[in-house]
């Protein structure tokens, strides 16, 4: 874990970090989130008049790690060279998974993460006038590459 929070600057005011002096590099990281949904709505999803549920939260999932910046006030923006947002409907709910690329000074967690995060609330917009009691579960990291930091990959539980 680091020794202290780098959006700090030595008053405490946050600060966005430099990376000017760092060298480009691939970066990769993976998220995942989980939406808990009732059995009656797992059954209404293929039937939603307003469309495919999990095709428009994946576009949205797509869209949301190209805004990272425009909505987390400390990132950067990245040229991002690859998004991947995927959605399984499984016996209880959704899952959802996202890989983010890019070739930069700064990694992408928090792209991957954004990714899942729009994805699962755009599976609740969709899904909300059957359930207003649908929970998004699990946002994390599931791994990250590349960077001064190293390699990261969540211990499963």
């Amino acid at each position: 874990m680091a020794k202290s929070l780098s959006h700090y600057d030595h008053s405490g005011r946050a600060k966005m970090v430099d990376v000017s002096a760092k060298t480009s590099s691939k970066r990769q990281a993976q998220a995942s989130a989980f939406v808990a949904l009732k059995p009656a709505v797992l059954k209404a999803i293929s039937k939603n008049p307003k469309g495919d549920p999990l095709e428009v939260a994946r576009l949205a999932g797509i869209m949301a790690a190209k805004k990272t910046a425009d909505l987390i006030p400390m990132c950067h923006p990245l040229p991002l060279s690859h998004i991947d947002v995927a959605l399984r409907l499984c016996e209880n709910g959704v899952t959802i998974t996202s890989q983010v690329t890019t070739t930069a000074t700064t990694g992408v967690e928090m792209e991957a993460l954004v990714a899942v995060s729009v994805a699962a609330l755009t599976v609740y917009d969709m899904c909300k006038a059957l359930d207003k009691g649908i929970e998004i579960r699990e946002v994390v990291l599931e791994s990250k590459t590349g960077g001064k930091s190293g390699d990261y990959r969540r211990k499963k539980t």
